[in-house]
């Protein structure tokens, strides 16, 4: 099994729990109106297509880097990574979320407006904005960037939702 067979098949057992919290988040109570004349008790906050990406951190991990968050910036193969994919405008959404000590849900996790994102890294291109944020090399040969959300602006708001066990 390679690399990233191994990291998929450990990150997608916690996609039901991913689910759940991001499509509370979809969801909202339909104003008096729409329930007395057209049924309907729960409205879609969006009706368009939500990419959604996610990135679990293995258990210790939250507790070390509590703020921050990760994104792939570079791989030994050269292939696109998400962060280049993100900058480059994909996706709406970002779940990150750090897995509990026994493994079995999730500890911490946010759900992050990209564009909100790429806002952020925009203005600190432009004004000098600064965001904290760092490289960080695995062993593997693998690259990440990483942020500090509480160092993102309060306009447009980065953080959609938060939750914590």
């Amino acid at each position: 099994m390679n690399c990233y067979t191994a990291n998929r098949s450990w990150s997608d057992r916690y996609l039901p729990e991913i689910r759940r919290i991001v499509g509370a988040q979809l969801l909202d109570v339909a104003a008096d109106a729409f329930d007395w004349q057209q049924a309907t008790d729960l409205m879609m906050l969006d009706a368009r297509d939500v990419r959604v990406a996610a990135r679990v951190r293995r258990p210790g991990y939250g507790s070390r880097y509590p703020f921050e968050f990760t994104i792939r910036s570079r791989v030994a193969s050269g292939a696109e990574t998400e962060l280049a994919k993100i900058v480059n405008g994909s996706g709406d959404w970002m779940f990150y979320g750090h897995a509990s000590e026994d493994g079995r849900g999730l500890a911490a996790w946010w759900l992050l407006d990209l564009k909100a994102f790429r806002a952020a890294l925009i203005r600190q291109a432009a004004n000098g904005y600064r965001i904290r944020s760092g490289d960080q090399r695995n062993a593997d040969g693998t690259c990440f960037k990483w942020f500090d959300i509480r160092s993102f602006p309060v306009e447009p708001p980065l953080v959609i939702a938060r939750g914590a066990t």
